[in-house]
């Protein structure tokens, strides 16, 4: 457990065989914006739901469904069988928006993130094959990054990107920060204010990853041992990944906050890592799109 209770860690998952079995409000986190989900629909159920004055961001971690909105409708073809098998299908959806969405699979495994907003912004169904693999780091701090609601993606705040770390290597390494809003004296952001959710798969039912929670001063200084299903919350400071040997391990992070960025500030004692690398590691990519037509 945190030392400070204002700071909430790390959240167990409820065991449903269907419904929402993970939820993070923001006022539960004592955050300003940003709220999180997992939710399991078994085949013909319905999610039936409004936004209401929220946008959602709607990923498919497993399965296919159909989306009725009043807004337009969409359908997965090729949804993945789990996280290590293809890249996600990200549904956006603004405010004001009525939506059922039909588990058209034995399973239906969604990750949904959603803020408040006073912005209008058109619907968007992004397909595997359109978001960009990003290869981070080098050495044992190789990772995959898949952009679904990237910075400059047309919504107000949200930004959602799944992270993949092959068995012992380091993620969100070396660590950054990202709980002030920075700006440069040209007016550029330097670091953006955001709050974030770690929404955890392992490849392996017994796996884990260890993540690390601290700020400079060290008042919050905190390790989580994260298993399948399980969500970090990160409401300031670093926050670095190991990945446990043997283990390979995927993330869902949601943020929003001041931008919809992902201006980060590094932890200025590990910046020399950055030029120590010698190479990547041939494991990554992990997932492609052509994964999914194989689904």
């Amino acid at each position: 457990m945190l030392k400070d209770k204002k700071y909430p860690l790390l959240a167990k998952p409820e065991s449903l065989s269907s419904g929402v079995y993970q939820r993070i409000l923001k006022e539960e986190a004592g955050w300003e914006f940003l709220n999180f989900e997992a939710r399991m629909l078994k085949k013909g159920e319905v999610w039936k739901a409004e936004t209401g004055d929220h946008e959602f961001g709607i990923i498919l971690l497993s399965g296919n469904y159909t989306a009725t909105t009043n807004k337009g409708s969409w359908a997965t073809k090729n949804g993945r069988k789990s996280v290590f098998e293809g890249i996600a299908h990200t549904l956006y959806l603004p405010r004001h928006t009525s939506f059922e969405i039909c588990a058209e699979s034995e399973i239906l495994d969604l990750g949904i993130g959603w803020c408040e907003t006073d912005r209008d912004f058109d619907p968007v169904f992004k397909t595997p094959d359109q978001a960009d693999i990003e290869i981070r780091g080098g050495d044992n701090a190789t990772r995959q990054i898949n952009s679904l609601l990237q910075p400059g993606f047309p919504c107000h705040r949200l930004v959602a990107v799944e992270v993949y770390t092959p068995s012992g290597n380091w993620s969100s390494f070396p660590a950054h920060k990202h709980d002030e809003r920075i700006i440069s004296p040209a007016g550029e952001l330097l670091e953006a204010r955001l709050e974030e959710t770690y929404f955890y798969k392992i490849d392996k039912a017994q796996g884990y990853a260890i993540q690390q929670v601290y700020t400079s001063d060290r008042r919050l200084d905190e390790i989580a041992v994260a298993r399948n299903n399980d969500v970090v919350m990160v409401p300031k400071g670093y926050h670095p990944v190991a990945a446990g040997h043997g283990y390979n391990v995927y993330y869902l992070n949601f943020l929003t906050g001041s931008d919809q960025s992902l201006a980060n500030t590094p932890d200025p004692d590990h910046t020399w890592i950055f030029n120590s690398w010698k190479g990547k590691d041939p494991r990554i990519p992990m997932v492609t799109a052509e994964m999914n037509n194989n689904a």
